[in-house]
């Protein structure tokens, strides 16, 4: 049942991170811009959802199957990713081993994909569009509070919706302090993340957020050193923010199997 319960993860992760690529992309535009209406050849995105719902390549576009999409753009390239739903995968794998057959796994892996999404998105663009960010944190909030009504849960959702205001103000604070240094969407993503990470008490919500920074800062001494990046250079922080509550969730779940 246990390794059923992982590999049902696994191929949920697969298949969730197969629609992440063509979400990116509509998303990752400037900040007056709300989100990319066609692909770059200028075919307008159609079918389910409107649209958001797809693969990562333009039918009109991929005339031979198996080709890469004939126009890209100089900083966000659309077209099919294998590396985009392995880690979706591989992240909704290590939930299901840490959490177990537990009901905040059902919630963990219907924000994974998004968190993802969220990810990719700042790498493109850096920035984390309050299309997803402030809808995660409602979501996750409202779904861990069905999660606690449920047996077998091992998670508290008072201190959850704590934990994402602590979060929230903290980097509330920093952005006030610094704002140079963190964008706003790095506040309102902690939101969701505080949600999340406070499920599994304090302890686990500094040790995501302290995971979160240690990484972000490996990554920016790393450039540094390879002559990549300067000391003022700016880096996307969200994905390396999700890393660490990716992190602290694996220790919450594993300390209470």
């Amino acid at each position: 049942m246990y390794v059923t319960l992982i590999a049902v993860a696994a191929l949920w992760g697969a298949a969730a991170g197969m629609l992440v690529p063509r979400a990116a992309y509509r998303l990752s535009v400037e900040p007056e811009e709300t989100w990319r209406d066609a692909c770059p050849a200028g075919h307008p995105f159609t079918g389910r959802a409107r649209g958001w719902i797809g693969g990562a390549r333009c039918t009109e576009c991929a005339v031979v199957p198996g080709t890469a999409h004939p126009v890209t753009t100089a900083t966000v390239p659309y077209r099919p990713s294998l590396a985009v739903p392995l880690a979706t995968s591989l992240a909704c794998a290590a939930l299901a081993a840490a959490t177990g057959a537990r009901p905040e796994l059902a919630v963990w892996l219907l924000l994974a994909p998004f968190a993802v999404l969220l990810a990719v998105v700042d790498l493109n663009v850096h920035r984390l569009p309050d299309h997803l960010t402030l809808p995660l944190a409602a979501a996750s909030a409202a779904l861990l509070g069905l999660a606690a009504l449920l047996p077998a849960h091992a998670g508290s959702w008072t201190t959850a919706l704590l934990g994402g205001l602590a979060l929230g103000a903290g980097y509330l604070l920093l952005f006030l302090i610094h704002p140079a240094g963190m964008g706003f969407g790095d506040v309102k993503l902690a939101l969701s993340l505080g949600i999340a990470l406070g499920w599994h008490g304090w302890a686990v919500l500094l040790v995501g957020a302290f995971a979160g920074f240690l990484l972000g800062s490996l990554y920016g001494v790393a450039l540094i050193a390879l002559r990549r990046a300067g000391r003022k250079s700016a880096i996307p922080f969200g994905p390396f923010m999700i890393l660490g509550a990716l992190v602290g969730l694996l220790l919450g779940g594993l300390a209470r199997l």
